[in-house]
């Protein structure tokens, strides 16, 4: 692997081909170091990279860069935004995603004659191997600019196997939901013995409140049932206002498992 020298393969069509297409990022010792894309993406672990660029304060907005605490890697991950944080929500609860990073890479190349160059908000370790990266769309949609710079960088995941998503503003009511849950997703609100009880007296649907009450003190059940629901041991619609009788269940298990 070459350090970066600020060189970009490739000619000046308006095609890009993704064989030219080259990879920025920085190693956990902060290195930089810019590589063809099919090289490094078979061989670099991009979620143990930092963010390729630190995240701007930009001053009078309500959402400042900051720190997640991912449940699916046990370690801090940072964001840039408001919207970053709730992608990041989404996919940390996501059961294919192993391990999450924010702005890891930047992929360049040349077209009509100019150097481009794009950072794709999030990316994400997906459980087969390969990767996912992110955009976040606006609420009005994504620009002309992340339109054209998407259709190359879908091309360029492709290539290798990996997947793109250029992510609109999610349900709000979901993300409300998944919010709640968040604040549960630690390991410790699975401690002690409740989690068999509750998979048991969920074994059929029934209001969430029924079976806390059943249990014991509500106190110490609801953030188990809570954690449940995060880590999808139990299932309840999210797109519908999560409340103490919305009707919850255990999760089927999928045909052939243990």
């Amino acid at each position: 692997m070459r350090a970066t020298d600020g060189a970009v393969r490739g000619g000046g069509d308006t095609a890009v081909d993704a064989s030219r297409i080259d990879v920025c990022f920085r190693d956990p010792l902060e290195r930089a170091h810019q590589v063809p894309w099919f090289e490094a993406a078979q061989d670099t672990v991009f979620e143990d990279c930092p963010a390729v660029r630190p995240f701007p304060v930009r001053y009078g907005r309500r959402v400042a860069p900051g720190w997640w605490w991912s449940s699916t890697s046990g370690r801090l991950v940072a964001y840039g935004s408001g919207v970053m944080r709730t992608q990041l929500m989404l996919l940390d609860r996501d059961s294919a995603v192993v391990a999450l990073a924010c702005r890891p890479v930047e992929l360049v190349w040349r077209q009509g004659g100019k150097v481009v160059r794009h950072a794709p908000q999030l990316m994400a370790r997906l459980e087969n191997g390969s990767g996912l990266l992110v955009d976040c769309a606006g609420r009005g949609g994504p620009s002309a600019r992340l339109a054209e710079r998407a259709r190359v960088v879908a091309g360029a995941a492709e290539a290798v196997g990996w997947c793109y998503r250029l992510a609109e503003p999610p349900d709000p009511v979901l993300t409300a939901n998944v919010r709640w849950l968040a604040g549960y997703r630690h390991p410790r609100h699975a401690a002690g013995s409740w989690m068999s009880a509750l998979v048991e007296a969920f074994s059929s649907p029934r209001p969430a409140v029924e079976v806390v009450r059943e249990l014991g003190d509500p106190i110490a059940v609801w953030p188990v049932v809570f954690h449940a629901l995060w880590t999808g041991v139990l299932s309840v619609r999210l797109d519908e206002p999560l409340h103490e009788r919305a009707v919850v269940s255990a999760a089927r298990r999928e045909a052939g498992a243990a």
